[in-house]
């Protein structure tokens, strides 16, 4: 029997770069699985979208699709937008079996992939007993996405930082977490003397520009790169890919 296709599903962005991105990414996902068809859609901005590629794939004759959601926490988009393009997929499409994977975060991928972009930026595992760390995500309404945010920052804590924060570059939330910028300007009245900022989000585009911005206009002292087509990135979508095949399997059988 042939593996399903691995739908990565991606937001989408005027920023070229985030387009360029995300094929990066699901390059290397093909390369440390050959054999595995792995396809990219969009849900705005970009092309091909996600209609139009399960379309095309039910045209050639394929039967099953992981569809995999290109986010790190469980927010609007995971609940909402691509359960229902999904859904009116499904209809079209009945003879296409389409499974939404879970998404990506939390996971201790995730976070090596967030320590090789900081190494990158030259922060050693030995700056860290005096170097505070900002979590920077893009942000959301959602409180069970910010709640996931602010559960990474405090367990980062406890792998020898002197400090972290998560910051938001989207808002501030009803929980009272801040921006980049108050985020660092923070940690400096706090007598922080070294502060990194990593960005908690996997392409390049408006939020993460917003992110360096803030990191610029408060002499932050290392301002890491996103996460992009990192090696762990790309195992932790191969990891996702797999958990909903099992599942899929298991209901199956039961």
């Amino acid at each position: 029997m042939p593996s399903p296709v691995l739908l990565v599903v991606a937001h989408g962005s005027r920023d070229p770069r985030h387009a360029a991105t995300v094929h990066a990414l699901t390059a290397r996902v093909r390369s440390l699985r050959p054999g595995l068809r792995v396809e990219t859609g969009f849900l705005e901005f970009n092309a091909p979208s996600v209609p139009r590629v399960l379309e095309r794939m039910a045209s050639e004759g394929a039967d099953e699709v992981v569809a995999l959601p290109l986010l790190l926490t469980r927010a609007f988009h995971a609940k909402t937008d691509i359960p229902a393009v999904l859904h009116e997929a499904r209809t079209r499409l009945p003879r296409l079996r389409i499974t939404q994977a879970g998404v990506l975060g939390p996971s201790p991928l995730l976070n090596a992939a967030l320590e090789q972009r900081l190494a990158e930026a030259g922060l050693s595992p030995a700056d860290r007993s005096t170097t505070g760390l900002v979590l920077a995500s893009a942000g959301s309404t959602d409180p069970e996405a910010s709640a996931v945010i602010a559960e990474i920052a405090r367990e980062l804590r406890h792998t020898g930082w002197c400090a972290v924060r998560p910051a938001f570059a989207s808002a501030v939330t009803a929980e009272g977490f801040s921006g980049t910028a108050d985020v660092v300007r923070s940690l400096r009245a706090d007598g922080v003397g070294r502060v990194a900022v990593a960005p908690y989000v996997i392409a390049p585009g408006r939020l993460p520009d917003r992110i360096a911005a803030g990191a610029e206009e408060t002499g932050a002292d290392v301002l890491a790169g996103v996460l992009g087509p990192s090696p762990a990135l790309a195992r932790l979508l191969l990891a996702r890919y797999d958990e909903a095949r099992v599942a899929v399997q298991g209901s199956m059988s039961a």
